[in-house]
């Protein structure tokens, strides 16, 4: 309404924000996306994006899961389950992240000479190439996403998981699926490490889930890297102003454990 020359634009819900970007591109408005895309942005609104790169980010929490668990994977005596509850189903950003999760641990186990059968959710398990039998395979990756992303219904998706037995990690897309699992955790007790305990990986930040991977609740969490993703955004509209050319930006992530989240690098990139 103030017809400002750029507006930088972190979408909680996409779907709420297209009026105004059209509203935008009527008073020609330059528009930069960061944190998350907008994939129905109407034609024109968007000047560029500044996001993680999601399936990267994914993986990285993949290959840190698989390295841990790695030795329980190869000495199991029948299947064994890997639990995803992912926040959308319909997102880009948010399902590339989801598919960069099951595409590196597929790599990782199907490279040690395990079968990966994919299950849950139908729009992950349709996106999954030369995906094994439930049957035949050595390792299940049951994908589950809530009707709503809330703690609440993402607990109650992670505790159909973690209740099985057969499952030893569990993967929470982001910080709201991450806290799921914690408040399924409140209940049935069993994240950890050791025998017995089922290995959980978080994504995001929030000082709930922090104290989880402080404490060993949680192995670790891959963080985005917001501070930066705000600094690109504020340059980027900067350089459009002065009519230079931008391009999308692809900002970098971290994995962090309790040996890490102080880190010079990662600390500022961890909110509370």
């Amino acid at each position: 309404a103030s017809n400002p020359v750029g507006l930088g634009l972190a979408a909680c819900d996409t779907s709420s924000v297209l009026d105004a970007l059209n509203d935008c591109v009527s008073k020609g408005i330059p528009v930069v996306t960061f944190d998350t895309g907008i994939a129905d942005a109407p034609e024109g609104s968007i000047a560029c994006e500044v996001c993680t790169d999601n399936a990267q980010a994914g993986s990285v929490a993949a290959e840190n899961m698989y390295n841990a668990i790695k030795d329980v994977v190869a000495n199991a005596e029948g299947q064994v389950v890997i639990g995803e509850v992912n926040q959308d189903a319909t997102s880009g950003n948010i399902t590339g992240r989801g598919m960069g999760f099951i595409n590196k641990f597929k790599e990782l186990a199907e490279a040690d000479g395990k079968k990966v059968a994919v299950v849950g959710n139908e729009y992950y398990v349709n996106l999954v190439e030369n995906n094994a039998k439930e049957a035949d395979a050595d390792i299940i990756i049951e994908v589950a996403v809530p009707a709503q992303t809330t703690v609440e219904l993402s607990a109650t998706e992670a505790s159909n998981i973690m209740n099985k037995k057969d499952t030893i990690a569990m993967f929470g897309s982001n910080q709201v699926t991450a806290e799921g699992l914690l408040t399924a955790n409140q209940n049935l007790d069993v994240l950890g490490s050791g025998d017995g305990k089922i290995l959980g990986v978080g994504f995001d930040a929030g000082s709930t889930q922090k104290a989880a991977v402080k404490d060993g609740t949680l192995l670790g969490s891959v963080t985005q890297a917001p501070v930066d993703q705000g600094r690109i955004a504020i340059e980027t509209l900067n350089d459009i102003c002065e009519g230079k050319e931008v391009k999308d930006v692809e900002t970098a992530c971290y994995w962090y454990d309790a040996e890490t989240m102080e880190d010079a690098e990662i600390a500022p990139n961890l909110y509370d």
